[in-house]
This record gives structure tokens, C-alpha cells and sequence, in this order.
């Protein structure tokens, strides 16, 4: 978190209690101690301990989008070990979104959103840049694959147990990370389900839905 202004010391030390300790153990004394500054100057900076959630929301979204952009930057000649490696060295936001979304924190839905819109715009650039399949269902493929995301790090300690992989580990060996992203990639790139399993479902349950989208995205 590279601005170092005393806001941005007080926001870092709130975005590390909350990621290590949630809402209960964020109170503007804490998040005063470890900036070390005083109590009034963290509700006279964010107004209110409210606030200073929502401005470490923001940044951890855009920091999030800011990686995400970068990687769709890079078209088809994306590094993906070195782009798994500077995700890596990034703050733990992993674990704060896995608090936020657990304890259902205010604004929590503001995030979500802002998460989704976000993947929408960095996936669009995906499907130009010839790295995603174009879908009928642009948002809702956002939707859909930003709520498995988090999902997935919500259950972060049972794919730790099952595949030996560390979904929130900060630093460590980016190549660890492939008994979780080879069936990851599987299941994104050549799918599950057989072409005539895949026509059965999509004829019963949501036929007309993608065109519908696409006339009101």
C-alpha cells in the first residue's frame, strides 16, 4: 500500500486489525496504537469507525482492480507464475475479504458490487485481448465467478486440508499453488459437463435468458 500519508498509515493499520482480528477487535484505540497516532486523529481523518471500514473497502477493491487491470493488460503474453508471485507480495487482502464477507460487515454489499463491476470491465478486455471466451451472460458470469472466488477463500481452511494448499498464505512458493489451479483451470477452460448434458440444462432452465441480458446489460 505504497501512499504513505497519515490517513493512509491509519487506513493500512485498520485494513490489517480487520483482516487479523474483524470487527470486534478494530476499535479506533487499536487502530490508533498500531499507527501510532492518537484515538481523535483516526475519527478526525474517517469521521467515524464506519468510515474507516468503508475507506478500507475502497482500497482493497481498488487494489484488487488495479492487479486485475494489469493483468488483462498483458494480453496472451501474461507471465502467469509472475503474476501469481506479485499477487502474492500484496497485503493480505485475501484474509480481509474472507472477514468481511464472513461477518457480513457494513457496506459489505458495496464491496460485492464493486467487485463484480470491476470483473466485468477487466473480463470485457479479456474477451478483446483474445484471453476469455466471449458469454452471453457478461455480468452475470462476473456474478457468478466472483461469488465462487469468495467463496472459495471462505473455505480456505478445508481446501488447505484436501489439497495441501494455503489459499490466504502471504509469500512462499507461487508453484505451490497448483494442485488447486490445474482443476481450477480444468473446470474454467474445457468445462464438466458433456455438450449434451450442458444443451438438457441450459434448454430447461435458462433458454432466452443470455439474449435477454445482452438487449439490458
Amino acid at each position: 500500500m505504497g501512499d504513505r500519508t497519515t490517513k493512509a498509515k491509519i487506513r493500512d493499520a485498520a485494513f490489517e486489525l480487520y483482516a487479523d482480528l474483524g470487527e470486534a477487535g478494530t476499535t479506533a484505540r487499536a487502530v490508533a496504537a498500531a499507527a501510532g497516532v492518537s484515538p481523535a486523529l483516526v475519527i478526525h481523518h474517517f469521521e467515524s469507525m464506519d468510515g474507516l471500514r468503508a475507506a478500507c473497502d475502497r482500497h482493497v477493491a481498488a487494489t484488487i482492480r488495479e492487479a486485475k487491470q494489469k493483468t488483462a493488460g498483458g494480453g496472451k503474453g501474461l507471465d502467469p507464475l509472475a503474476a501469481l508471485r506479485e499477487a502474492k507480495e500484496q497485503p493480505p487482502l485475501e484474509k480481509y475479504l474472507v472477514r468481511a464477507f464472513a461477518e457480513n460487515s457494513p457496506g459489505v454489499e458495496d464491496l460485492f458490487d464493486e467487485l463484480v463491476e470491476d470483473a466485468v470491465v477487466n473480463m470485457n478486455m479479456m474477451v478483446k485481448a483474445g484471453m476469455l471466451k466471449p458469454t452471453e451472460y457478461p455480468r452475470g458470469r462476473a456474478v457468478v465467478l466472483t461469488a465462487w472466488t469468495l467463496g472459495a477463500l471462505a473455505m480456505h481452511q478445508h481446501v488447505e486440508r484436501l489439497l495441501g494448499v494455503d489459499l490466504l498464505g502471504q509469500g512462499g512458493d507461487p508453484a505451490a499453488m497448483g494442485d488447486y489451479l490445474g482443476p481450477l483451470v480444468e473446470i474454467l477452460s474445457t468445462g464438466v459437463f458433456t455438450e449434451e448434458t450442458a444443451s438438457q440444462i441450459k434448454s430447461a432452465f435458462v433458454e432466452g435468458v443470455g439474449s435477454e441480458e445482452m438487449e439490458n446489460p
